[in-house]
């Protein structure tokens, strides 16, 4: 019997944010696929582990994403350790600057932007002067749904979202003529150690967190939003099995922006019983 080649056997990628939650959940799949993983973050312990249990396939970088001369010096260090960069996902996030717009200090939204929106501009620069000139690459990032609908974040967050969508459009159509695609993710409600502290003031507290999103966050009965959910999206953006996607944000949130009722039993959604039809004038029927 043939062993089994991963999606991506042979490529190489750097994961910003890549030692707990989403980017934790990507490095540790694209490992299993078959790639080589530079996992990028400021969590230095938590980084060291994913690393050291990933074997050699995986190493770890820390790298402050708001900053240039870190994000050039880890690109760099892909390139000279592979001669290669298949895959720069722009993952790194916080929550950020929360509250009331008139009362939000400038300096506590300025410094969301950057971890939020700075460090895809940098990932993405960086990515693509190795790409372009290659002319082959996969530049992701992380969105949100707070970043296609309004009031599912706060302000600096959903500002920061929101850009990454319209920026990935734009990068992709600059790159598509050297053979680079740029997509991005945009997660609904998932169990990360980052809503766990928004949920439970304990990034930690990912079993009540979790039997909090079996009933809340998502219309689809049953399914709790996982970071696995978000690095089997990435992978296969990353993979050839989406060679044709680009300029895209692909929704990941279990119907959230349907418009659906979170958590509502079968036949108990908006609009979801029959009743005459509804006419001008407060008229029904026809």
């Amino acid at each position: 019997m043939t062993e089994r080649m991963g999606l991506l056997s042979g490529k190489t990628a750097i994961v910003t944010g890549g030692a707990s939650g989403l980017g934790e959940a990507t490095c540790r799949l694209m490992v299993a696929e078959g790639a080589r993983v530079i996992v990028a973050d400021i969590q230095d312990d938590k980084g060291v582990a994913v690393a050291d249990d990933l074997g050699d396939a995986a190493t770890y970088r820390h790298v402050d994403v708001t900053s240039e001369d870190e994000i050039r010096a880890v690109v760099d260090e892909a390139v000279d350790r592979w001669d290669r960069l298949d895959c720069m996902y722009n993952n790194a996030g916080i929550v950020g600057a929360v509250g009331p717009i008139d009362e939000m200090p400038l300096d506590d939204w300025q410094f969301s932007i950057d971890v939020l929106l700075r460090s895809v501009f940098l990932g993405s620069k960086h990515a693509a002067r190795v790409m372009k000139a290659q002319r082959f690459g996969v530049i992701l990032a992380t969105s949100s749904v707070a970043g296609l609908q309004g009031g599912l974040g706060p302000h600096a967050y959903t500002m920061a979202k929101t850009a990454v969508v319209g920026f990935t459009r734009n990068l992709a159509a600059e790159l598509g003529p050297y053979s680079v695609r740029a997509n991005a993710i945009a997660p609904g409600k998932i169990n990360t150690p980052m809503n766990a502290d928004v949920l439970f003031g304990d990034p930690e507290a990912l079993d009540r967190s979790l039997e909090y999103f079996k009933t809340q966050g998502t219309p689809l009965a049953g399914k709790p939003g996982l970071p696995a959910d978000i690095a089997d999206t990435a992978v296969w953006l990353m993979s050839d099995r989406s060679a044709f996607v680009t300029g895209q944000t692909i929704v990941v949130d279990g119907g959230l922006t349907t418009g659906s009722i979170e958590g509502a039993e079968a036949g108990q959604g908006r609009f979801a019983n029959h009743e005459p039809l509804l006419r001008e004038g407060g008229r029904r029927g026809r």
